[in-house]
């Protein structure tokens, strides 16, 4: 669902918008959402750069999926802050869910 807002912007900003919009040959309200969704993912890189967020909590910042943030990341020049072991150990959580996934399933009787 979209909503509708009203914001105050100071004379160079509103400008800067006003151009981008005449580039992209696009609308104004189109341009600030454009912008909003921009500046997620570099607040999401931010702080994920500086340890402020973990790799799941940036994803949610910037409104992507975690693979996705992964791409993000790297595209950024920023290095994974996981660590071996927790890839090991996450690799090993994954083998037995998919294990658990296999076995077959006993029916229930009702008694």
């Amino acid at each position: 669902m979209t909503k509708t807002m009203s914001i105050r912007m100071d004379r160079e900003n509103f400008e800067f918008l006003n151009e981008f919009t005449k580039e992209q040959r696009s609308d104004l309200s189109k341009a600030v959402r454009d912008m909003v969704t921009r500046g997620r993912v570099l607040l999401a890189v931010e702080r994920y750069k500086k340890g402020e967020a973990s790799l799941g909590r940036a994803a949610t910042l910037a409104g992507v999926p975690v693979g996705q943030m992964m791409t993000v990341l790297t595209e950024f020049g920023v290095e994974s802050r996981i660590e071996d072991e927790d890839y090991l150990q996450g690799l090993a959580a994954l083998r037995k869910a998919e294990r658990s996934a296999q076995r077959p399933r006993r029916k229930k009787r009702w008694r």
